[in-house]
Formats: structure tokens, C-alpha cells, sequence
């Protein structure tokens, strides 16, 4: 049997990115592992992009999220996780056009925060989100129904993960909840608890409903509140009742969405103990929105914005195994020479609805616009618009926020 390091070869220009060559056909949407790299655009298509890069001038304000390929990102004004690029947006209003490179739910959150001015652009419309995608407002509004049967609702705080849907954000700030980032879950968790009835604080009686990510909120729970597992219950929306006796609903203090990253819920606890075998002293540096097993055995777990800056930290010559999307893991490997990156994956994975926004697409956009043509506005509802402010609001009021 083969071992972990002769299924990898080293891909230019990324020398120190060890990348696996297996290829999985049977990835679940939302993932693509085609096992090899994508090849770049035609050359003429970058110089039209910098024609219409130039045409638009200061009319257009291009946000470029980490997970974006290389090409795209070249166009980016500002590049970083979803709730930062919204709030960079919201900070540029003499911008008329904000050309969003990300997925739907970001494009939303950033309507929600500029002004009637401006226009939230989209490439790709079928750039979607397979985790929010798991969490429907009709679902989301019946399991609600569930607590109130079950006389709990009224002790119970929803607390929503940015990547979700405007209509799921607004059903949080309609019933008193919050918006996290995977940056300040702990604080928004703890806000949760005491806001609820009875003993409020983590110690209390109260209960928060987690949306869409199951992993992020037990991970929270446990490693950073100090829940235990079994304080935790996951709720699937197409089971009766999610699936839970009246009891484990009662008993629980945090009811988990069923939901999950097609990415990052590949990386397996396996993945972790092959590259610690195969290289000695290796870091192992993994996003939160990964399997619990997963983050336990890591060493560092973080955000995106905490896997770059802990890799900007990192001491020269060390070696790293990352889990995390592969474009953002390609790109710190070629930023950082001096360090040993690993992709924590043995497959080539990337998160597919993210790459819809290629190059043609982000050209078709911005040339569009140059003409005086919108194309692929976002626009949410005002009434989500005003409850999800609401939540995006208190969140901004969390400590440290």
C-alpha cells in the first residue's frame, strides 16, 4: 500500500503545496475534486477584464472572498471573509455598483448593509451555498413551531451563522437572536444564554437554536463553553419533530441545525493521523466549521482570517497541514516560501458553488455594467432586510464586535 506522501506530486508554482491526486467522483454538491488544477484563463480574457476593470473606475467596488481562484482575486479590491467584504461595501458608498465574487448569501448581506444607492451585483447567480442551502425558512419556521409546542420556545435564543439566507437572518432578529462569524461565536453564544428565561448564562436554563452549521455551534459549545457533547441534540428538518423525543428537545441547551460545509466536512480525523505519520512536527491548522473529531485532534483551530494570520506567524522552516478551501490554501502556501504547507485533504477539492464566479463570468459582469446594462442584482426583501439588520446590528454590539 502506497503511503500518504507518494499520492501527492508538487504542483508549480507552489513548490512547498503538496497536493493529493485522487479524484472523488462521488463528492457531494457542492464540492468539486476533479483531481488535478485548473488550467488559467486565455490570456485576451484577462486583458478585457482590465479594460473593463478601468472602464468602471471608481463607479464599482470589486470584493474578492479568500476562497476565490487566483484570477478573480487579481480583480479584487478588497479581499477577506463574507462579513468583512459586507461591511467594506457598506464603507464605500460613493461606489454605485458592488460586483460581490463570493456566493449568494454574502451578495444578500451586503445589500442588507449598503444604502438604496447602490446595487449589489452577483456574477453567477447559481453561485449558491450548499450549507445555507440546508437550512430553508419554511423548515426553519416549523421547527420553531415544534419548540413552541413543547412550551421551550420562549427559552430558546436563535443564533444564525453568517452563511445563511437573508430569510433565515431576518427569522433571527424577529425572535430576539443574532448573527456570528466563526470569529466571535463564543461571544454571540454566550449573549444567547443570557438572554434567555429562568437562570440565564451558560450554567442557566436556556436554550439556543443553531443555525445552519452543526459543527461550528457543537464545536463552540463544547470546546470553548465547556457544554458537554450530550448537551447537544441535532435537529433534521425532514424528520417528525427533527427527529427528537419531547425529552432530548427539553434536556438539550443547544439544538443543532442539521447542517454542514461540503468542504470542510470532507477533512476526517484520518486525514489528520496520515499526515502526522508521514511528516514529523507538522501543525495541523483546521476551521471550526469542520467535524468535532476533526478539531480535536488538531492543534489550531480558527476562522479564515485566524488561518491566515496564524500562517503570517508562522515560524520559517515549520510545517503546516491545512484544512480549510483549497484556493485559499494554495495561495498562503505561495505567499509563505519559507514554510511547509500541506493540503489536510488527499484529493483536490474545491468548494464548486464558489468557483462558479470564474473569470468569463466576472468579465460578462463588469462589461455589462461598463455599458450601462445591470445584470444579476441582488436584491432582498425589505422586510428580511430590516429583521436581518436587526440581527447583523446586535451582533455589532457584541463585545469586541
Amino acid at each position: 500500500m502506497s503511503t500518504l506522501l507518494e499520492n501527492f506530486r508538487e504542483p508549480a508554482p507552489s513548490p512547498l503545496l503538496l497536493l493529493g491526486q485522487g479524484r472523488d467522483l462521488n463528492s457531494e454538491r457542492g464540492v468539486e475534486c476533479p483531481g488535478d488544477l485548473p488550467a488559467p484563463s486565455d490570456p485576451d480574457l484577462v486583458e478585457r477584464a482590465r479594460a473593463a476593470r478601468a472602464a468602471l473606475g471608481q463607479k464599482a467596488f470589486v470584493l474578492g472572498h479568500h476562497y476565490q481562484r487566483d484570477e478573480v482575486i487579481d480583480f479584487a479590491d478588497v479581499t477577506g471573509d463574507s462579513f468583512k467584504l459586507a461591511r467594506e461595501a457598506a464603507a464605500r458608498p460613493e461606489a454605485e455598483y458592488i460586483v460581490f465574487c463570493g456566493v449568494h448569501f454574502m451578495a444578500e448581506s451586503a445589500d442588507i448593509l449598503t444604502s438604496d444607492a447602490q446595487q449589489v451585483v452577483l456574477p453567477d447567480l447559481a453561485a449558491g451555498c450548499s450549507m445555507a442551502d440546508m437550512a430553508e425558512i419554511g423548515q426553519v419556521e416549523e421547527a420553531w413551531a415544534v419548540l413552541q409546542d413543547l412550551g421551550v420556545a420562549g427559552d430558546t435564543i436563535p443564533v444564525t451563522y453568517m452563511n445563511s439566507s437573508a430569510a433565515i437572518k431576518a427569522f433571527t432578529g424577529r425572535h430576539g437572536g443574532t448573527v456570528c462569524t466563526s470569529s466571535n461565536a463564543e461571544v454571540a453564544l454566550r449573549w444567547a444564554f443570557d438572554q434567555v428565561g429562568g437562570t440565564k448564562g451558560v450554567d442557566g436554563t436556556g436554550k439556543v437554536l443553531f443555525l445552519p452549521d452543526q459543527h461550528l455551534g457543537r464545536n463552540t459549545a463544547v470546546q470553548k463553553l465547556g457544554l458537554s457533547l450530550d448537551d447537544c441534540v441535532v435537529f433534521d428538518p425532514r424528520k417528525p419533530d427533527g427527529g427528537l423525543t419531547a425529552q432530548e428537545l427539553s434536556d438539550a441547551r443547544v439544538i443543532l441545525w442539521r447542517g454542514h460545509c461540503s468542504v470542510h466536512g470532507r477533512f476526517s480525523e484520518q486525514n489528520v493521523t496520515d499526515i502526522r505519520a508521514q511528516v514529523p512536527g507538522v501543525n495541523v491548522l483546521v476551521h471550526p466549521e469542520c467535524k468535532h473529531e476533526v478539531v480535536t485532534a488538531a492543534d489550531h483551530v480558527g476562522s479564515t482570517e485566524y488561518i491566515i494570520r496564524t500562517l503570517d506567524a508562522a515560524e520559517p522552516g515549520s510545517s503546516w497541514a491545512v484544512g480549510t478551501e483549497l484556493n485559499l490554501v494554495r495561495r498562503v502556501a505561495r505567499e509563505h516560501p519559507d514554510l511547509q504547507v500541506h493540503y489536510l485533504d488527499k484529493t483536490v477539492c474545491f468548494c464548486s458553488t464558489m468557483n462558479r464566479i470564474d473569470l468569463p463570468h466576472l468579465v460578462w459582469a463588469m462589461e455589462s455594467l461598463a455599458a450601462g446594462r445591470m445584470v444579476n442584482r441582488i436584491v432582498v426583501d425589505a422586510d428580511d432586510a430590516h429583521w436581518a439588520r436587526v440581527a447583523l446590528d446586535q451582533m455589532l454590539a457584541l463585545p469586541g464586535s
